[in-house]
């Protein structure tokens, strides 16, 4: 029918970019059958693609209304809710940052929009009877990270912080939807990327060592590089020196409170860690220092009060 085929043109005009036209198309579809659920769904997407969230969520809505069993709608609305929350905590964080960079000038505060990892992977098959296998693909990943780095971006972030990685190509879809965003708003963002070491393999959960995630991610203008999570301040000392001895990048790091006991708790006094950081400090192989699982406020303090004392690692800045 007339209205399948400008639907199915829309559809084509939305998978190559061309979102005006993919609107007319589903526009003129819509005017041939006003009730058909799926060309609002379609709507929809198009209208999130081009972030204009509050009217993908009315079309959504409008394709519910027709069929309250569109599985695929509530699942793109939760992702929208998803970005909003981003956007919120951003501005949470950016007013309290502003606060307390007014009282103490001389001490600017700033905000890091976390872009964690998935529950997916794009390196690995979830099943270990179909090894080629994959539960998402690059793309999906790029559009999801892109959502989330505009939210918060809108929400006041001045750093994005690509964190946690545990497969370095899920990462490369965030940076590569990071500079997406750059292009297209004509800025830089300052870019922090922290890795996993899983385990004593001394491998990120993809198979990576520490060489080989930091020559992954070497071709980008990173503020910085790293490693986070899963690890104790004093296991992840090698992997650290691995960075500081062959990155030109800032080196950051925020280790667990050593590793969780037997019911998954964190041992670790702030005094304790704080005394395992101070040999970071004293090799000068960190520009940024903090805590992953386990820390708490009190564990920033004593880390924060000891590093005050010591000259960060040397970086030449190349831009």
């Amino acid at each position: 029918t007339n209205q399948d085929a400008h639907n199915n043109l829309g559809n084509v005009y939305k998978e190559i970019g061309e979102y005006q036209k993919a609107m007319e198309h589903y526009k003129i579809a819509l005017d041939l059958n006003p009730k058909n659920p799926i060309i609002y769904f379609n709507m929809g997407k198009v209208e999130k693609y081009m972030g204009r969230l509050e009217e993908a969520v009315t079309q959504y809505n409008k394709a519910i209304e027709l069929n309250e069993k569109y599985i695929d709608c509530y699942i793109d609305l939760g992702n929208i809710y998803y970005s909003v929350q981003n956007y919120e905590s951003a501005k949470i964080a950016r007013k309290v940052c502003d606060e307390y960079t007014a009282k103490n000038p001389d001490k600017p505060r700033f905000v890091a929009g976390s872009i964690g990892p998935t529950n997916r992977t794009a390196s690995l098959s979830p099943d270990v009877n179909d090894p080629g296998y994959r539960a998402i693909t690059f793309e999906e990943l790029r559009l999801a990270y892109k959502q989330q780095s505009e939210a918060l971006l809108d929400g006041g972030s001045d750093i994005l912080l690509v964190e946690t990685i545990f497969d370095t190509l899920n990462a490369k879809a965030a940076l590569f939807a990071i500079d997406e965003i750059q292009e297209e708003r004509g800025i830089e963002i300052p870019i922090m990327v922290s890795g996993t070491i899983t385990d004593a393999s001394g491998r990120t959960l993809s198979g990576q060592t520490a060489e080989a995630f930091l020559i992954s991610v070497s071709h980008l203008n990173l503020l910085s590089v790293g490693f986070n999570c899963a690890l104790g301040a004093n296991q992840l000392m090698p992997y650290l020196e691995t960075l500081a001895h062959n990155s030109e990048f800032c080196i950051s790091a925020y280790p667990n409170a050593g590793l969780p006991n037997a019911f998954g708790q964190y041992d670790e006094s702030p005094e304790q860690m704080a005394d395992q950081i101070k040999e970071y400090v004293e090799k000068g192989l960190i520009n940024i220092i903090g805590g992953c699982c386990g820390t708490t406020p009190e564990h920033i303090k004593a880390i924060a009060d000891l590093v005050e004392k010591y000259e960060p690692r040397k970086v030449v800045f190349s831009f």
